[in-house]
C-alpha cells in the first residue's frame, strides 16, 4: 500500500471527517472496489482490484520491497519533495507528449518497466502487455524473467521490444540470450546492475506464509521458485545464477563488442558511475532501485535523478523508474531532466485485475494527468517541461 492511500484511510477514520460537509469529494467510499476498468479515477484504484483476485503469495511478490520496504516507500514519498510552478496565458490547445529514444519517437514518454513472471497475476502475462502498449503506442521492455518467449511478445506489441538482462555467471549463457533477443528484434538491452547479490524480501515471505496452496501447481518446490523461464529453453542452466558477484565495468565493454544493441545500465543511483557511463560508452541510462527491491536505501530515485543527469549533461538519455502514480509525478521526473519515466507495478495492478483492458486504461490515466499538469504549467510540449516549472520543497 502506498503512503497516499494510507493517509486516505486514514483521514475516512478520523474524528475530524465528522466535521466536514458529507459527500466530500475523494473520501466517500474508500472501500470501493471497481468492477471494470472503465470505472477507474486514478491507478490506485486497480491496486484495490489487484490484491482482491491475486492469492497471497502472488501479491506478495508484487508488493515486496526489501527489509522493511523503506526503499519502497521512500520512492512513493519522494514525489512529494517537489511542487510545481504553474504559468499562465500560454497556449496548451495542443499538447505533443512524444519523446525520442535511440531515433524512435514515442508518442508517450511513460513506458512499460520489466517485471518478471507476469503470468503469475494474469494468463496473459507479457502477452496482454504487449498488446496494451501496441494499442497505446507505448515502449515495452521485457524481462529476461519473462513468463512468455521473447519473440512472441514481440509479436504481440507488433514492433520491437526492449530486452531487460540479468548478467548471469556465465558469460556463454549470457551471450546466447543477448544473441536470441538481437534476433528477435530488440533495439536496446538494459542490463540490469542493482541485485548483485541476492536481495531479503520479507513482505514478500510474509505473505507467502498466508498462502495455504500448493505451490508446486505453479511454482518449481514449495519455496516459490520459478520454472526456468522461455529465454533459456536450449541452455544448460546447471551451476547458473541470474546474476553477478563479481560483475565489473569490464562486461559493458564485453558485452558491447557482442552486439549491435544499444546498451543501456539498469540500477545507476549517483554521479560517480553516470560518469563512468560515459566514459564506458553506456548508451543510456534508467535511474532505478528495482521498485524498491533492490537495497535497503531508503533514497528515492527521483531524488536521485538530478545527480545523474548533472553527470551525463544531455549526451545520454536518462529514464527514471519507481514509485509514480500520478501524471504529476511523470511531470516532476521531466523536470528534473528524465527523458521518459517506466512504470511497474500501476501496470501489474490493471494486467492481474482486467487483464489488457487494465493496462491499457492504467497508460490512459497516467496521460490525462500528464495532460493536464502540462496544461496547468504552461508547457505544451516536453521540452518547455524544465527545471524551472518545479520547485524542490
Amino acid at each position: 500500500m502506498s503512503n497516499r492511500r494510507e493517509f486516505l484511510k486514514f483521514l475516512a477514520a478520523s474524528p475530524l471527517l465528522g466535521a466536514l460537509p458529507a459527500g466530500l469529494p475523494g473520501f466517500a467510499e474508500t472501500d470501493y472496489i471497481i468492477a471494470n476498468p472503465a470505472e477507474a479515477l486514478n491507478v490506485f484504484e486497480f491496486e484495490a482490484a489487484a490484491r482482491k483476485v491475486l492469492p497471497p503469495a502472488h501479491w506478495g511478490y508484487m508488493a515486496s520491497g526489501v527489509d522493511n520496504d523503506e526503499s519502497l516507500q521512500a520512492n512513493l514519498q519522494g514525489y512529494t519533495h517537489y511542487q510545481v510552478r504553474p504559468r499562465r496565458l500560454v497556449d496548451v490547445s495542443r499538447l505533443d507528449m512524444s519523446t525520442q529514444l535511440f531515433g524512435t519517437r514515442w508518442e508517450t514518454p511513460i513506458l512499460l518497466s520489466p517485471i518478471g513472471s507476469s503470468k503469475i497475476v494474469n494468463p496473459g502475462g507479457e502477452l496482454a502487455v504487449g498488446k496494451a502498449a501496441q494499442a497505446k503506442k507505448a515502449l515495452q521492455i521485457v524481462s529476461t524473467q519473462a513468463s512468455y518467449p521473447i519473440e512472441d511478445i514481440a509479436s504481440a506489441r507488433g514492433g520491437p521490444v526492449w530486452f531487460q538482462l540479468y548478467t548471469t555467471n556465465k558469460w556463454d549463457v549470457t551471450q546466447k540470450m543477448v544473441k536470441r533477443a538481437q534476433s528477435a528484434g530488440c533495439p536496446v538491452v538494459a542490463v540490469t546492475v542493482d541485485t548483485p547479490n541476492g536481495r531479503n524480501t520479507e513482505t514478500q515471505t510474509r505473505f507467502r506464509r498466508l498462502d495455504t496452496r500448493d505451490c508446486a501447481s505453479c511454482h518449481t518446490g514449495n519455496n516459490g521458485g520459478t520454472p526456468p523461464k522461455p529465454i533459456f529453453d536450449g541452455i544448460d542452466m546447471t551451476g547458473v545464477g541470474l546474476t553477478s558477484p563479481s560483475l565489473t565495468w569490464d562486461f559493458v565493454k564485453r558485452l558491447k563488442d557482442a552486439t549491435t544493441m544499444k546498451v543501456v545500465l539498469k540500477g545507476i543511483e549517483t554521479r560517480e558511475d553516470a560518469q563512468l557511463c560515459l566514459e564506458h560508452g553506456v548508451d543510456g541510462i534508467i535511474v532505478s532501485n528495482h521498485g524498491g527491491r533492490s537495497h535497503s536505501s531508503a533514497r528515492a530515485t527521483i531524488d536521485c535523478l538530478p545527480e545523474v543527469v548533472q553527470a551525463v549533461g544531455g549526451r545520454i538519455p536518462v529514464i527514471v523508474d519507481g514509485g509514480i502514480r500520478r501524471g504529476t509525478d511523470v511531470f516532476k521526473a521531466l523536470a528534473l531532466g528524465a527523458t521518459a519515466v517506466g512504470i511497474g507495478r500501476p501496470y501489474l495492478w490493471g494486467l492481474a485485475a482486467f487483464g489488457q483492458p487494465g493496462v491499457e486504461r492504467v497508460l490512459d490515466i497516467l496521460r490525462r494527468e500528464l495532460s493536464l499538469i502540462m496544461g496547468q504549467c504552461g508547457t505544451p510540449s516536453l521540452k518547455d517541461i524544465t527545471p524551472t516549472s518545479i520547485v524542490r520543497v
